[in-house]
């Protein structure tokens, strides 16, 4: 389908859901709707007698082999086809979730698009992983590219992809990247928008509508490794963040201060929970800025962000229809949709991100 038809149809797609809610404004396009993901995830598996990686098709977990994609970014894509190579040479075996045979799960390449750094996380079934000083050094040799290595130990027979311990086998075991003139630290299992070009034209637009003059109290929340929270403080008095994974909280941290910001503060836990506790000690943000999951916010965090009467609240969604859940439970704190704006943050899918202005009426 070509590009503009896909903007045209997301444009209308949103339309329908939200103009009953508010002004919905023109969508925001990707001057190159190739390439962009910067995390690709590839799963291994043995089929016909062959190592295949790729993606679990639909609903299922029979993996359909990829040897190129056109949303991925062409280093992580070749740097999974030499690993591919290298298990064979090696003689590295697939796991098998039926027979509990085998090392290798899957491979997660994270590429920086400004700095050039590349992560590449091996998850393994367990910790024993044969030859792999070997094994680094030869993909090294094949991807000079490469600059850190990481092994996830994932033993586990869940969904989930990446373990909860990890083996650095090379490098500092995160990459760093530029995004909207700050500095940040990525580690195997740190949220980082995958679309480094049109992020930059999401936060712009986020920073727009919330109109901050530098004296207000401003809460970031889910704030991953801080990228909403680190770029508001420059115009902020002070800024407080929130996440519930501790390795993002850990590294929004570091982020902060190696780009030498002071007023800001990054908290582990609940969003929902942390703002009641924020709202009981008698702290009350003058803006408020959420990127939940595609999942959405919770009725408690709602409650609480109505609680608090922030004169805006800036809402950036990936998932339109939790959105429009979302804007129905402010309407019930008086807090409705002045206008929202989408963001083709996904090109060649179905997926539309958006920043939406909510305000007190």
């Amino acid at each position: 389908m070509p590009y503009e038809e896909q903007l045209s149809r997301k444009a209308q797609k949103m339309k329908k859901l939200f103009g009953k809610y508010g002004e919905v404004r023109g969508i925001l396009g990707a001057a190159n709707p190739y390439g962009y993901r910067n995390k690709v995830t590839a799963a291994f598996g043995f089929r016909n007698g062959r190592l295949i990686s790729g993606v679990y098709e639909k609903n299922s977990h029979r993996i359909v082999n990829i040897d190129r994609c056109l949303i991925q970014d062409d280093r992580a894509d070749r740097i999974i086809h030499v690993i591919r190579d290298l298990c064979v040479s090696f003689k590295i075996h697939s796991y098998d979730e039926d027979t509990g045979f085998g090392v290798l799960r899957h491979v997660m390449v994270r590429t920086a698009a400004e700095t050039g750094e590349v992560l590449v996380i091996l998850v393994t079934a367990g910790p024993i992983f044969p030859g792999g000083r070997n094994f680094v050094r030869a993909l090294r040799e094949k991807c000079p590219e490469v600059t850190t290595v990481v092994q996830s130990i994932n033993p586990s027979g869940s969904s989930m992809v990446l373990g909860e311990r990890e083996k650095v086998l090379f490098g500092p075991g995160y990459i760093e990247d530029l995004l909207c003139g700050l500095k940040f630290r990525i580690s195997p299992a740190s949220f980082y928008q995958v679309n480094h070009a049109q992020t930059e034209k999401l936060y712009a637009k986020a920073m727009e509508e919330a109109h901050l003059t530098g004296r207000e109290s401003v809460l970031d929340a889910y704030c991953g490794i801080g990228t909403i929270g680190l770029i508001a403080a420059g115009s902020a008095s002070a800024v407080t963040g929130v996440e519930l994974n501790p390795d993002a909280v850990r590294d929004a941290r570091q982020n902060a201060r190696q780009n030498g910001i002071q007023n800001i503060r990054f908290f582990e836990g609940d969003a929902g929970r942390f703002l009641k506790e924020l709202l009981n000690a008698g702290e009350r943000p003058d803006v408020i800025f959420m990127d939940p999951p595609r999942s959405g916010s919770t009725p408690e965090f709602i409650r609480s962000a109505c609680a608090a009467k922030p004169e805006r609240i800036v809402y950036i969604s990936c998932g339109p229809e939790s959105l429009a859940r979302d804007l129905g439970e402010f309407s019930r704190w008086n807090y409705h949709l002045t206008h929202i704006t989408p963001v083709d943050l996904f090109p060649l899918t179905e997926e539309i991100e958006s920043v939406s202005l909510i305000e007190k009426r």
